[in-house]
């Protein structure tokens, strides 16, 4: 094992400088379902698909496990500051199993009394760029708006390209950069 210094942007948004949309513009075989503990093993496993051959997965190894990732969804939902209303699943319709197929989620947490914090937000590789992440983020933010929330804020891997370009579209800004230090196995 070795340590490596993983990039990561701290962005944040101010919550009344955009529009929410009231209901997502996504595929009509997506559904959004919203936080209730029930749900926390599904939540879970589409953890897991969406994060186990990320980079994320390195600078966060409980991302590369379902039981890392289980361990992680029980501790967000039993916190104090956790925001159940900013916390959705995201579904697709299954043609054959007659029940929905997790795609996507993302969980908040309130970092002080006007500022939430989104935790994770993670889509299945199968369904990027359908409009999941932008769904699953409006979700949110609407969830810390009903919660008082001024602002929203969230971490990426600089890597992330694609994720830096959602939360921009979004209208979030880079506010800092961090380091986070992580063990990774030597190549």
């Amino acid at each position: 094992m070795s340590v490596a210094y993983f990039k990561r942007y701290k962005m944040e948004l101010k919550l009344d400088r955009i529009a929410i949309e009231l209901e997502p513009s996504t595929d009509t075989q997506i559904q959004f379902i919203p936080w209730s503990p029930r749900l926390l093993h599904r939540h879970a496993e589409i953890k897991w698909q969406s994060f186990r051959n990320e980079l994320d997965s390195h600078v966060f190894p409980c991302l590369g496990e379902y039981e890392g990732c289980l361990q992680l969804m029980k501790e967000i939902s039993s916190r104090q500051n956790f925001v159940p209303q900013a916390t959705w699943l995201a579904c697709r319709s299954a043609e054959f199993s007659g029940r929905p197929q997790p795609c996507g989620t993302i969980q908040g947490l309130m970092a002080s009394p006007k500022e939430g914090a989104i935790q994770n937000i993670g889509v299945h590789p199968d369904c990027r760029d359908m409009g999941i992440g932008t769904g699953l983020l409006m979700k949110a933010l609407t969830g810390f708006k009903e919660a008082g929330c001024r602002y929203v804020n969230l971490e990426v891997t600089v890597q992330n390209a694609a994720a830096i370009r959602l939360y921009e579209r979004i209208g979030f800004q880079h506010v800092e950069t961090v380091f986070k230090v992580a063990e990774v196995a030597m190549a």
